[in-house]
């Protein structure tokens, strides 16, 4: 009896399974892509910077860089922007001494981790220091004359605000779009960046600025107009790394020194 019931076929009973052969697989799956996604099952979870690059929300730019993403919608979405307001104040306040002494190397700086949140308080800072001090040194140099003339210009908060919060953005913009026709790959967020901090300068010159000697005012808005420029040049200078463009690197100096005069001129006439 046993060895009756040992002759059977075991592929017709019930609940038994039969076993896949290397060649019973489906045609449709090569198989280097079944070993590849083998070896991906085995690697939990992705390390960080690999080719899978850790976890990202959706939409978000791979590495904190806005133009590796396939289309422009990133510039437009506000939330692309988050990672760059995550800084440290050390990192902040190094940058701010770069930006006064502009031989310290600042775009290599800010080439790994550019940040937004300097540069909007910068402006924030100067536009209100313009307006303020721009009232105050009215009044100092019209006490001379006839205090009974002055009167606190409000005006001076709106233009302030127009001016620096157009300058740093539509400035950079510009000049990201010029360089990039005339065949550079600049990153627009490093340009924010850097036109962000070149205006750190012009608050302690506005201080300054208060000084009632209109000869020791050109003076200060000639300086820090200089170095504000100088600051712009050598910066494009590391962001074209070797290529022709000084004509638009003067343009951008140029204008920068331009912005001096107008504060000089409008603010603190």
């Amino acid at each position: 009896m046993d060895e009756g019931y040992a002759n059977l076929p075991t592929s017709h009973l019930l609940g038994s399974v039969p076993a896949v052969m290397q060649d019973d697989r489906k045609p449709g799956i090569p198989a280097a892509q079944d070993a590849g996604a083998t070896s991906r099952l085995q690697e939990f979870p992705p390390a960080p910077g690999g080719n899978g690059g850790g976890y990202r929300p959706p939409g978000a730019p791979a590495d904190g860089d806005i133009e590796n993403q396939a289309n422009w919608k990133g510039y437009f979405n506000v939330a692309s922007y988050a990672p760059y307001f995550n800084v440290d104040t050390d990192v902040v306040v190094d940058r701010l001494i770069s930006s006064v002494y502009p031989m310290d190397g600042f775009y290599r700086k800010i080439d790994v981790n550019p940040d937004m949140y300097g540069p909007l308080w910068i402006t924030t800072t100067l536009v209100f220091m313009l307006a303020a001090f721009g009232n105050f040194a009215t009044y100092l140099m019209q006490k001379k004359k006839n205090p009974d003339m002055w009167n606190f210009d409000v005006g001076y908060f709106s233009w302030a605000a127009s001016v620096m919060y157009g300058y740093a953005i539509v400035v950079p913009a510009v000049f990201f779009f010029l360089f990039q026709y005339f065949g550079s790959r600049p990153n627009l967020v490093r340009f924010w960046c850097m036109w962000g901090y070149s205006l750190f300068v012009f608050i302690p010159a506005s201080v300054l600025l208060l000084i009632p000697v209109e000869f020791l005012r050109w003076v200060i808005i000639a300086l820090s107009g200089g170095a504000s420029s100088w600051f712009i040049v050598l910066n494009l200078k590391d962001c074209t790394q070797g290529a022709d463009m000084m004509v638009l690197i003067a343009s951008a100096a140029v204008l920068q020194f331009a912005l001096a005069l107008f504060i000089k001129v409008f603010f603190f006439a």
